[in-house]
């Protein structure tokens, strides 16, 4: 027969209230204890019946998260440490891709609202106002948008735009390029008010700029034209896809222009050159973002965290 919430009780010496807790809400058992019911639980095959929790809880134990673009590799890492997170405090995520289009999230927020506890928005093309809308029937964390009231977790893109110009500038380079994402978002507007605050550097600004390799490549020839010796591109696809544009015109990196991404993805560091790099800390926001959204008490909690700037070889001093 198989096992009921009673047998982990006895086994493990607890009251069968504190077993149904750790599986319904975890977070408010004793780590101690919360370890040797989910041991028990294990070695006695004990696997909780999710649509009886759920009418009594009212919860789904379901999370959605939604990706702007599910094949940038910048999102793979985040989902698997939101999955992984979510697992761990016994809940499912679905996962969804918006493709970029703002529509389309919209139709999926509303589409899993029913069918989910809460929202993870990850790199959202809507506007703060319609986030906000949609947000009235589920609780959601935005990652990398920052709207008042609404939980967040941030990964500071001014701190890394600023150690990516401070290099730049510590080369010698002055004209330098910006090249921006979509429409819609928030880590093009925080690059761009970074970059409009730097002094003694000459910005030239290009975009919106699809986030792809193709983006970049489409914009190669414009940067190229500008007189700009160094380019801060909006992502590292955006950035190797600049790299292919200006070696098909005979242009350098670094020897030319010297080129800086956003993310650290693989890709990057298996180019040649290999790609210097802001680091973005996908991972733990991805772990963060799960915790949020799964805390009491978290309704307007932001959580920054620090990026890091990842010299490799597609940058070099300034041709004067």
């Amino acid at each position: 027969m198989a096992a009921t919430i009673k047998d982990v009780a006895r086994a493990c010496g607890v009251h069968v209230s504190t077993v149904s807790r750790t599986f319904s809400a975890p977070h408010l058992v004793n780590p101690a204890t919360r370890s040797r019911v989910l041991a028990a639980a294990d070695d006695l095959g004990y696997r909780p019946n999710r649509a009886a929790r759920a009418l009594t809880t009212g919860r789904t134990f379901n999370m959605g998260l939604i990706v702007a673009d599910i094949s940038n590799p910048f999102f793979p890492p985040l989902i698997k440490a939101a999955q992984a997170q979510a697992r761990g405090r016994d809940y499912h995520v679905f996962v969804a891709d918006t493709d970029e289009d703002p529509r389309v999230e919209e139709e999926l927020i509303r589409t899993l609202t029913k069918q989910v506890d809460g929202v993870l928005l990850c790199s959202p093309r809507l506007s703060n106002k319609m986030i906000e809308r949609l947000a009235e029937d589920v609780p959601f964390v935005v990652v990398n948008r920052r709207i008042k009231g609404m939980p967040a977790v941030l990964m500071n893109v001014a701190q890394g735009a600023r150690l990516a110009l401070d290099h730049l500038a510590g080369l010698g380079h002055r004209r330098i390029a910006l090249v921006s994402g979509p429409i819609g978002s928030w880590t093009s507007n925080e690059m761009q008010g970074v970059a409009a605050e730097a002094a003694g550097l000459d910005l030239v600004f290009f975009g919106p700029n699809q986030p792809t390799e193709a983006g970049g490549l489409a914009v190669a020839p414009e940067v190229a034209a500008c007189g700009a010796t160094a380019v801060l591109a909006y992502n590292d696809l955006v950035a190797l896809g600049l790299i292919e544009g200006l070696s098909a015109m005979e242009i350098g990196v670094p020897d030319q222009i010297s080129v800086i991404g956003f993310d650290d993805i693989l890709p990057g560091r298996l180019n040649r050159p290999k790609l210097t790099t802001v680091a973005m800390p996908a991972v733990q926001a991805g772990r963060m973002a799960v915790d949020l959204l799964l805390q009491s008490g978290g309704e307007g909690a932001t959580v920054t965290l620090d990026t890091a700037l990842i010299v490799r070889e597609s940058t070099g001093r300034a041709q004067t």
